[in-house]
């Protein structure tokens, strides 16, 4: 049997505090091969010295630093840099996603089936408890990306996606806030990348609760989709010997 393959989950944090212990141990119990990379983007509230204790605790392999605030694409794109494992899931730190849905990710992946498997949360039979006003705006958003891609996607904005790490280090990405969920949709897509979706539990925050995304994001994120797909630097085109090189493609799963 082939070795299992090993998993960098890549938690950006900025102002988490409250949940970053909770978090990294449930992420610890998670029962794969991984290395666990946290990133702080210029948190002020505390959660850098607790990620510094949780690391000489063992909770954390690796724990970088930005010096001050610069948003969640950057934070993962300095996590994505110094990946090491075979794939790369983030893990945002506020607990709205369950790390436990992790190894279920990786299966397609560890069958060779999809080079990129994306957690939706819109395939749940289960309630979400997040805004109706936000879920709406997430299937418009995920909506315009699919007519620009060409894929089938039903929840392009999640933000638990796992993709091969040697794929996903190949991809040319360079926004710095939340655009980076549609930017990493559209340079899949143009790399002929497989994508799988499966259904993950999802527990939204209130923007009382500390949510962080509101509705000049979402605007925003029209404008790097629209970017992404028809005026950036396009992804080269994925070859492996597992993958299909002519062209890419979104299925769902059960």
């Amino acid at each position: 049997m082939p070795s299992p393959l090993t998993v960098s989950i890549v938690i950006p944090a900025f102002n988490e505090v409250a949940t970053a212990e909770d978090l990294l141990r449930r992420v610890a119990a998670v029962p794969i091969p991984k290395e666990v990379i946290v990133v702080d983007d210029g948190s002020s509230d505390g959660t850098r010295p607790l990620l510094e204790a949780l690391r000489d605790q063992g909770l954390i392999d690796v724990l970088l630093f930005h010096s001050e605030n610069r948003g969640k694409g950057a934070a993962l794109r300095t996590g994505f840099a110094c990946a090491s494992g075979d794939v790369v899931v983030v893990q945002d730190a506020d607990l709205e996603y369950d790390p436990g849905t992790i190894p279920r990710l990786l299966d397609p992946i560890a069958e060779g089936s999809a080079d990129a498997v994306y957690g939706s949360r819109f395939m749940s039979k289960t309630r979400h408890a997040h805004l109706a006003a936000h879920a709406l705006g997430n299937r418009a958003l995920t909506w315009f990306s699919n007519l620009l891609t060409g894929l089938r996607l039903t929840d392009m904005e999640t933000c638990q996606k796992m993709i091969r790490r040697d794929l996903l280090q190949s991809l040319p990405l360079s926004v710095d806030r939340f655009g980076i969920e549609p930017e990493i949709t559209a340079r899949l897509a143009q790399a002929g990348a497989r994508i799988r979706e499966l259904p993950v539990s999802y527990d939204g925050r209130s923007y009382a609760e500390g949510k962080k995304i509101g509705w000049r994001d979402g605007v925003a994120a029209i404008w790097f989709i629209v970017r992404s797909n028809l005026l950036g630097p396009k992804a080269p085109r994925w070859s492996d010997g597992g993958g299909d090189s002519g062209g890419g493609g979104a299925t769902a799963g059960e």
